[in-house]
């Protein structure tokens, strides 16, 4: 642990004076010697680090994403060279280049809290152990360790001894309680950050390797925090937990405003923004339009939520812009339709259905046009028609030298003419 601290050495003076600082303010409300003053003081600098930390964490969100997007790329990639592992590597590499996706940006909030982490756990350490570090003096180091948070001292441990809690004013049973309840909370609320990311946040369009490592990862987490738990501070368990929450939080907060296209959060929220929408007439909020005009750019590729939320604004008399506006449909402005293409004006002409032809007019190959007569005479009936049912045989009619025959091979179809009676 003193390698750690040595390591991490270089921010302790700057963790400790932050937490000093707000010992000031918080000591003058609730007394020095207080656990709520120096409780609160390690919460506030929890909330200072992770609003540092809110660009790395949107850009955390945008590299998850795309990572979820290149999946079926990247598991064609594995398949394609999985005999050759080094131009798996290659072609891997390629492909984040070619999208600019860095699959170590999911991790920058993390990575980027280790050195706070263990500056602050080397800090608890020193009061734990009566050792004055960064600007930590005697009188603070003094009040420190008469704090106390429900019961257990600041810089106690799960697993210290009778001898070493005693020293500190306080019995084994309170801070092991105190401790154990803390340690679950902090598992809870990774276990449950982790399972809304899985259940509402995450495309259920596509099922891919990311998704089985985000799923185990939801259950190894907490049994991590669980593990290491028992040895960290009071202090650093009220760190940890602190940042869960604020995790938790911030990650409800961008499920609801910004979720993952193709997900059940989204589908929740495009049915929001169609209520909203259709009741105001209008896009109001600025992220709202930038939703709008992703979806509008689609086009053809849309999902089945996005292509129903255009659906919904189209029955209400209403058209996404490309620009992420809306307007009525009736103006006389470019529309964007549900399959991508503009059309301009009002709706689109009603496509008419063709009138019904008698039997005659599909016997003499078409109508005729508005205001002819349609004969039935031999003299309108092409020679090369044919009826559309064989006709029964008629009889002779007196004076008649023949029949009607059917055309033999050889022979000109249609009627034909009288035979003249023979001479005897």
């Amino acid at each position: 642990m003193d390698t750690i601290a040595s390591l991490f050495s270089f921010i302790t003076t700057p963790v400790s004076w932050v937490i000093v600082q707000f010992h000031k303010m918080y000591g003058a409300i609730f007394g020095p010697d207080t656990g709520w003053a120096w409780g609160l003081s390690i919460v506030s600098l929890v909330i200072l680090i992770r609003i540092c930390l809110i660009p790395l964490f949107v850009k955390q969100i945008k590299s998850t994403r795309a990572m979820q997007t290149l999946q079926p790329e990247m598991k064609k990639i594995q398949e394609r060279y999985k005999n050759d592992k080094q131009r798996q590597s290659e072609e891997m590499m390629k492909l984040y280049k070619e999208t600019g996706t860095n699959p170590l940006s999911s991790c920058l909030p993390i990575l980027a809290q280790s050195p706070f982490f263990f500056a602050l756990y080397h800090v608890l350490n020193g009061i734990a152990s009566g050792k004055t570090i960064g600007v930590i003096n005697d009188s603070l180091l003094a009040s420190a360790r008469k704090a106390h948070i429900f019961g257990a001292p600041l810089a106690a441990k799960f697993k210290d001894g009778s001898a070493t809690v005693h020293a500190l004013g306080a019995t084994v049973a309170d801070v092991r309680v105190v401790t154990a309840v803390m340690i679950v909370l902090m598992s809870a609320s990774q276990f449950y950050t982790q399972r809304q990311l899985m259940t509402k946040n995450v495309d259920t369009t596509v099922k891919t390797p990311f998704m089985q490592q985000q799923k185990m990862l939801m259950y190894v987490f907490p049994v991590m925090f669980a593990v290491f738990g028992i040895n960290f501070p009071v202090g650093v368990l009220v760190y940890w937990l602190t940042t869960n929450v604020w995790t938790m939080g911030q990650q409800m907060y961008v499920i609801h405003n910004n979720p993952t296209p193709g997900s059940k959060a989204q589908a929740a929220y495009l049915e929001r923004l169609t209520k909203h929408v259709t009741q105001h007439g209008k896009v109001r909020r600025r992220s709202e339009k930038t939703i709008v005009k992703a979806i509008v750019a689609k086009g053809r590729d849309r999902n089945e939520f996005e292509r129903k939320f255009i659906n919904g604004l189209n029955k209400a008399g209403l058209a996404a812009q490309a620009d992420g506006t809306v307007v009525k449909s009736d103006s006389a402005v470019a529309v964007q339709t549900e399959d991508g293409t503009p059309t301009t004006g009002t709706a689109a002409p009603k496509r008419q259905q063709p009138k019904r032809q008698t039997k005659a007019q599909r016997q003499t190959g078409g109508a005729k046009p508005a205001g002819e007569t349609t004969s039935l005479s031999k003299s309108d009936e092409p020679e090369d028609a044919k009826p559309a049912a064989p006709a029964k045989k008629a009889a002779p009619q007196p004076g008649a030298g023949g029949t009607r025959s059917k055309a033999q091979s050889g022979q000109r179809k249609g009627p034909q003419r009288p035979k003249s009676p023979s001479k005897k």
